[in-house]
């Protein structure tokens, strides 16, 4: 089966352009481009891309702007979706929605005016939340109606979660089809290179928990200091994404701690970008408090490497969202593939990926609930390979790209 993929891979790097480059890689790659080569990719998943890798943003802070330049490259796109229609004979379009915001929808309307005549079938892949809601809520019946016409009723809506499902069903798709995003295993040796060290600083913080003391063979395989919590924060930094939630909850429970004479101590470490010159000038200011500056550790943008090990070394991962289009975060399925618990929000499709009675929920915008999830840890029982079965069971690549591949091939039917 053919397939036009009409959707951007990174730079700039987020979950949605990331899981593009993962199907597209997964399915054998753009094959106008396998076509020139003599290795071209085969893959079992009985698909074939053409890929028009439509980029308008080349930086985050680009993301959601309006200039002319982005209206002329998406007319060459949408030329280029027609020319790969008739000259390679490809009738389904893939195409990801806009999350709810004005931009990005007047994207969707120009590319689905031009595009859609053409294709026989289309698909959508709804990977950020909350953009049904929003047309109800933030715009005018006349953008509400034009919305509808331009993407209602196509052959079939892939969605990441339950939730999600509400965003698709208000478009009468023909079909809705739930397929949970996949990542590569980033850890496949976790049993013998992760699993022993986060298990000996489990039974360490126990034992100090219980009131007692660390003899040197406690101490052995846990890094040296396990009476230390890490807590790993990787994420655009936001305040919805809950960067400040996670520094606030952090100072709470170190001073909480101090007050009552407690053997333990919290760090977070930032991984990642700030969006707005005016949140990082209040992060700086905020972490440059004496009590701060030892807790808080800002790496910025690191390599995939630096991140793994930052994932390998923590003890505890803080993600405590509220962003508005957020559904299935790659970050916190990264999280529980490295073991960790994810302190997050009930927030639009996250609890999707734990058990109804997880216990590391916290409200939004609630630092002293984080505060208080984060002095509950450390008192916590629960194995790491509680989290990393999750990821097995529900989150590997394979998985992902099978059951996406056969949500694909029923619009052939």
């Amino acid at each position: 089966m053919k397939l036009l993929v009409f959707a951007h891979t990174p730079p700039p790097h987020h979950g949605q352009s990331y899981m593009i480059q993962l199907m597209l890689n997964g399915f054998g790659g753009d094959q106008r481009k396998a076509a020139r080569s003599a290795a071209a990719a085969q893959n079992p998943y009985g698909l074939e891309c053409y890929h028009v890798n439509a980029r308008v943003s080349k930086r985050m802070d680009d993301i959601g702007g309006l200039r002319p330049g982005k209206v002329l490259l998406l007319l060459g796109y949408c030329f280029q979706a027609i020319w790969c229609r008739y000259r390679y004979g490809v009738t389904t379009m893939y195409y990801v929605p806009a999350p709810g915001k004005r931009s990005a929808l007047y994207r969707d309307w120009m590319v689905m005016a031009l595009c859609r005549p053409f294709f026989k079938k289309v698909i959508l892949h709804w990977h950020a939340a909350g953009l049904g809601n929003w047309l109800e809520t933030h715009v005018q019946m006349r953008a509400r109606t034009m919305t509808f016409r331009r993407m209602g009723a196509v052959d079939l809506s892939i969605v990441l979660s339950d939730y999600s499902k509400g965003d698709a069903s208000k478009f009468l798709p023909k079909a809705i089809t739930l397929v949970n995003n996949g990542i590569p295993d980033p850890c496949p040796d976790f049993d013998r290179a992760i699993l022993p060290r986060r298990s000996a600083r489990l039974a360490a913080r126990l034992k100090l928990a219980d009131g007692g003391k660390l003899a040197a063979g406690d101490l052995a395989g846990t890094g040296g200091d396990p009476q230390m919590l890490r807590i790993l924060y990787v994420a655009h930094c936001t305040r919805d994404k809950g960067l400040f939630d996670s520094v606030h909850g952090v100072r709470l429970a170190n001073e909480q701690l101090r007050a009552t004479g407690s053997p333990f101590s919290l760090e977070l470490v930032v991984i990642g970008q700030f969006m707005d010159p005016a949140e990082r000038q209040e992060f700086d200011a905020l972490v440059a408090h004496p009590e701060l500056q030892k807790s808080i550790k800002f790496l910025g943008y690191v390599t995939t490497e630096a991140k793994f090990r930052a994932f390998a070394e923590a003890d505890l991962f803080c993600f405590p969202s509220y962003y508005q289009n957020e559904n299935q975060p790659a970050n916190l399925i990264e999280a529980i593939a490295f073991g960790l618990p994810a302190l997050t929000t009930r927030w639009r499709g996250i609890p999707e990926i734990f058990p109804r009675d997880y216990a590391y929920f916290v409200g939004v915008r609630a630092p002293d609930q984080v505060a208080a999830k984060l002095l509950q840890s450390l008192g916590a029982r629960e194995p790491a390979t509680l989290y990393r079965q999750k990821f097995l069971q529900n989150f590997v690549l394979e998985q992902h790209l099978r059951a996406l591949a056969d949500a694909i091939r029923t619009t052939e039917a």
